[in-house]
């Protein structure tokens, strides 16, 4: 590529300037006086080019240093500042500094991430021309929606089934060996359980699926059909027979909770854990004895895609893709966020590098995953589906009704499109089934004259938190910054909610 019409612009007129300074010098044709003073001294510094422009990236901090490094090059190229910004809740904080222009050029994302932002127009199309067929065909699929690309990917990534190897020799093929080793073990006194779950949905999934659970049905496309719902199907609701009858036996630990699972198998206490590449460093650090194998009984986890995404409102989209596609999507720099991050690379000429016998393992774990659903109503599943879980560990609902409810709330949900809601503590004080429900129709806020949405709920006297939720699911809400909006109800009294679209803040007026 060659530099754009800027900077060879840039570059004439610097020329004009200095050859007009040459011509000014020159001595004159008749004879020069005598000079007694000595000459001004030279200057000795080199006029710098001004830069061409700027792309702002946010980043997180495993991908911002080699992006840092990416941007020098770039700008020793084309003369471009390329800022890389480390940001915390990235999707959240580029639906409000987007729309505003205040958002970078290109963040970097899951791909489940997208489908919001392109439903709310903040995503651009990206062409990545003769560089698409570099990358595995999953990760440009995981990219796309309704037939458009809006995302480069980078890497690749799936949960694998990792074991002991200094209590299990021979990985387990079928959940039933994993139930008798697991019994054998506790009954010798060498773990606490035999194995232990690190989420109640996404981190439990290969299980579900090895029982014929799903979340949606696909169509002849493959793609995903939003109105066929496996949640309160007969696979999902064996999964949690089976694991509640397991937590029953003492082979299942109750523990739901990712920071201590992970502490669980990192220091021998179980013997099976699903998980994915971040943790095998950590692992490795620890010196826990471990392998990955394929889950039991033909289960398959989601495939999760990471990328990069270009600002529909940025003013450089041409320049940000020519970032990606020249400097980015090369075998080099991919290699370079492998080696930050360890994960599969989906842009195969780096691919075919990796070597890691515990990735390739992983990889070999997620064979005929599918993707995680890059659809919005994928946002109307995750509370429903996993607070199913944690009702049959607590025996509050047996699988069959915890599975069928939060099938239905999610139906509800997804037929909640355009709901503008303010899900908090304090939604079951005022009909609503449970707190932090997005698609209870008691808290749902009305659109006025003006544009804002407004309600009004009496609300007993206490501290509440809430959120604003779009479309009766979390893909879409907004909080006050990182965190919730809080407020303090001094007795009971009617409390309004104001939410402004345009500027996607949320005003409380308590009594």
């Amino acid at each position: 590529m060659k530099k754009s019409v800027m900077l060879v612009a840039i570059f004439l007129i610097a020329s004009m300037v200095l050859g007009a300074c040459a011509t000014a010098t020159e001595a004159p044709a008749t004879e020069a006086p005598v000079v007694t003073e000595a000459p001004t001294e030279a200057p000795t510094e080199v006029p710098t080019e001004a830069s061409a422009g700027t792309l702002r990236i946010w980043a997180d901090e495993q991908r911002a240093p080699v992006l840092t490094e990416l941007g020098a090059q770039f700008k020793a190229e084309y003369n471009v500042d390329v800022v890389v910004e480390n940001i915390s809740g990235i999707r959240d904080q580029f639906t409000v500094a987007a729309p505003a222009g205040e958002g970078p050029d290109i963040i970097v994302i899951a791909h489940d991430q997208m489908p919001a932002l392109v439903a709310s127009g903040l995503a651009a199309e990206i062409d990545l021309g003769a560089k698409q067929a570099d990358f595995l065909e999953s990760s440009i699929k995981a990219f796309t929606y309704a037939g458009k690309l809006y995302g480069m990917p980078y890497a690749q990534e799936n949960l694998g089934f990792f074991y002991n190897t200094e209590l299990v020799p021979t990985p387990p093929t079928t959940w039933q060996e994993v139930y008798d080793i697991s019994k054998q073990l506790i009954a010798d006194g060498k773990v606490e359980y035999g194995i232990v779950l690190g989420g109640t949905s996404y981190d439990a999934y290969p299980w579900m699926t090895s029982q014929g659970g799903y979340i949606f049905g696909v169509d002849a496309n493959g793609d995903y059909n939003p109105a066929d719902i496996g949640v309160g199907g007969e696979g999902m609701i064996r999964f949690g027979e089976m694991a509640l009858q397991w937590v029953k036996d003492g082979v299942l630990s109750n523990n739901t909770d990712n920071t201590t699972a992970k502490s669980m198998f990192k220091d021998g206490n179980v013997a099976f854990f699903m998980n994915g590449p971040w943790e095998i460093k950590n692992l490795r650090e620890a010196g826990t004895p471990f392998a990955i194998t394929k889950f039991p009984d033909g289960g398959t986890p989601f495939l999760g895609v990471q990328g990069f995404v270009v600002n529909a409102f940025s003013e450089n989209i041409l320049l940000a893709q020519s970032f990606l596609t020249e400097f980015v999507a090369t075998e080099d720099a991919m290699l370079k966020f492998y080696e930050a991050d360890p994960r599969g690379p989906a842009y195969k000429p780096a691919l075919e590098k990796v070597d890691d016998a515990d990735l390739i393992a992983i990889a070999a774990a997620g064979e005929g995953a599918l993707p995680m659903p890059a659809i919005p109503e994928m946002g109307a599943v995750w509370s429903d589906w996993g607070n199913a879980l944690t009702f049959i560990f607590n025996e509050e609902k047996t699988p069959e009704q915890a599975y069928t409810d939060a099938a239905n709330n999610i139906r509800i949900a997804i037929a909640s499109k355009g709901m503008v809601n303010v899900p908090g503590s304090f939604q079951s004080l005022v009909g609503c089934a449970s707190d932090w429900m997005p698609y209870c129709a008691q808290t749902a806020l009305v659109k006025g004259d003006d544009g804002k949405y407004t309600g009004t709920f009496l609300i007993p006297a206490g501290d509440y938190e809430c959120k604003v939720a779009l479309d009766g699911g979390w893909a879409v809400s907004y909080g006050d910054g990182d965190a919730n909006y809080k407020f303090t109800v001094a007795a009971d009294g009617n409390v309004t909610f104001i939410f402004d679209p345009e500027t996607t803040t949320l005003e409380i007026i308590v009594p």
